[in-house]
């Protein structure tokens, strides 16, 4: 564990103008954090006595952005990095449990430290001084804890998403949340619905990209019940079907952790069978059947990324892969061309991303012969891919232009275009322009 940090000539530089000027100033928070875990940093902040009105006077040589400066932040870009700069502050109240109604500008380091989130971010240092912990982080950092600063429901009272921020640093860093927290967490966890939903969303998307998020969804679904009201019908949801060993949200969580953690595929398997408590029925051996769980399961990710405020591009993805995650496509060209041609190669290697996760997260019945089959498709698309076989309807060799020779108009030209590529795809006609011609010759169209 590091306790003499690195700081880069940027935001080093800050600090010396700051010192030079009779101030004291000292990077702070997640960057000091991280640079005890051994990692670099992404940006740095710095916390000061000196005001804001000071600030823009003593950098009034670089460019700066007023980004919050009646909060005391002053944003001043360096060597064209841009350093938070934040005067020590106390918050006033939160009447609203998101931001304080006023902030207090102070001049003792401690009323700024004290007034932060988790110990582990209540960090601060300069070279003069070295490391500055008056909240016991780095020994929570040892300890591999997530702590609040002071009492953890004043902390969440102040800002609910400070709850979602704990779960996303135990689930990140892989640390476990201190007990009077976790307390806290679950008690106050209708706070929640306080929180804007970008705000949500930005602090999700980073907990499902965590080392282990099936932990944190598991320990805390009741939480996650507030942000996701549909997970709740999948809690204890038993399956009683050979392809299945657990309850359909463990299986949820399993297969959040079975895919590579990047946010839309992580929702995606978050997402993928939630429609399963809609769809259950049990048959006369008291075996379990969802038939057409996906669709319901679309239904409801529609309506999930919407109330998430996700952009439409990944809003798109994501329910097009719950709705195709069950489409047990043959290991044949055709039908393959088939979803290639819907789709594109990218969905397509997501697709399977998603079923193997999905097989991966089930009973060992028939396992092996599931991957399998999966190797298989994804060896056939690729050739596919790889042969640029047509798949577009701008892939066939023949075009509109071709068509009004021929003495075809409006809306003729589009249905023969798609009609040409239907045949290719499954081979009735090759992709050559005589062929194509001579195939015309039997549409009637």
């Amino acid at each position: 564990m590091k306790t003499d940090i690195y700081i880069p000539d940027y935001a080093a530089k800050a600090l010396d103008i700051l010192h030079a000027n009779g101030f004291k100033a000292y990077i702070v928070g997640g960057c000091v954090r991280d640079a005890v875990l051994g990692k670099t940093p992404d940006d740095y902040d710095i916390c000061t006595d000196c005001t804001p009105q000071r600030m823009e006077e003593i950098f009034k040589d670089f460019t700066t952005v007023e980004t919050g400066i009646k909060h005391g932040t002053l944003t001043v870009l360096i060597d064209r990095k841009p350093v938070e700069i934040t005067t020590f502050r106390s918050d006033g109240k939160y009447t609203d449990h998101r931001k304080p109604d006023r902030v207090r500008f102070e001049t003792e380091l401690s009323e700024d430290l004290k007034r932060r989130d988790f110990t582990i971010n209540a960090l601060c240092y300069n070279k003069t001084e070295g490391l500055v912990d008056m909240f016991g982080g780095i020994g929570d950092i040892r300890s591999r804890v997530i702590k609040c600063v002071g009492k953890p429901s004043e902390r969440f009272d102040e800002d609910a998403l400070r709850i979602m921020r704990a779960l996303r640093f135990s689930s990140v860093l892989g640390f476990e949340i201190e007990k009077n927290t976790a307390d806290a967490v679950h008690a106050q966890k209708e706070l929640l619905k306080e929180i804007s939903a970008e705000r949500i969303a930005s602090e999700l998307k980073k907990l499902l990209c965590g080392s282990d998020p099936a932990r944190i969804l598991t320990q805390y679904r009741d939480v996650f019940a507030v942000i996701i009201p549909q997970l709740e019908p999948c809690f204890d949801l038993e399956q009683n079907n050979p392809h299945h060993c657990f309850d359909v949200y463990t299986h949820i969580c399993q297969s959040v952790n079975s895919i590579e953690p990047d946010w839309v595929l992580r929702l995606t398997m978050l997402l993928h069978d939630i429609g399963k408590p809609a769809k259950k029925t049990v048959d006369e051996n008291g075996i379990s059947h969802f038939k057409l769980h996906q669709q319901k399961s679309e239904e409801l990710a529609r309506q999930i990324t919407a109330s998430l405020k996700l952009d439409n591009k990944s809003r798109s993805r994501i329910c097009s892969l719950v709705r195709e995650h069950d489409n047990r496509i043959p290991a044949a060209k055709r039908p393959l061309r088939r979803f290639l041609s819907k789709y594109d190669y990218e969905f397509f290697c997501d697709y399977i991303k998603v079923r193997r996760a999905d097989t991966l997260a089930q009973s060992e019945y028939m396992r092996s012969e599931k991957l399998e089959e999966l190797d298989q498709l994804e060896r056939i698309a690729k050739q596919i891919n790889d042969d640029r076989l047509c798949l577009h309807i701008g892939d066939l060799d023949i075009n509109g232009s071709d068509l009004i020779e021929l003495g075809y108009s409006g809306k003729q030209i589009g249905e023969l275009l798609r009609l040409l590529l239907e045949a290719v795809i499954e081979e009735k006609t090759e992709n050559k322009k005589n062929e194509l011609k001579n195939y015309i010759k039997e549409i009637d169209i």
